[in-house]
C-alpha cells in the first residue's frame, strides 16, 4: 500500500511543527561575520586561507563539499 501526505505550510512552521531550533540569529551573525572577513580579501590565496579557517569542518568539509558538487554534476551531465 502506497500513501501520500501533502502538507502546505511555511519552512518556519514545519521547523517548529518538527521541534528544530531557530538558527536565524546564529546564521546572521555567521554571515556577518564572514563579509568581515572578507572586505580585506585581496587575492584567491587570501581567500582559500580564510575559507579554511572559518568553514565549518576546515579543509575536510570544503573537500567533502567540492566531492559532493562534482559528484552532482556528474550525474546531471550522465543524464
Amino acid at each position: 500500500m502506497k500513501m501520500n501526505v501533502e502538507i502546505d505550510c511555511t519552512p518556519d512552521e514545519a521547523r517548529r511543527f518538527l521541534g528544530l531550533p531557530d538558527v536565524a540569529d546564529v546564521n546572521a551573525a555567521y554571515v556577518d561575520a564572514m563579509a568581515k572577513a572578507m572586505q580585506g580579501v585581496g587575492s584567491i590565496e587570501q581567500l582559500n586561507e580564510i575559507s579554511k579557517q572559518v568553514a565549518p569542518m576546515g579543509q575536510m568539509g570544503m573537500k567533502l563539499f567540492q566531492q559532493l558538487m562534482e559528484a552532482g554534476v556528474g550525474m546531471a551531465a550522465k543524464k
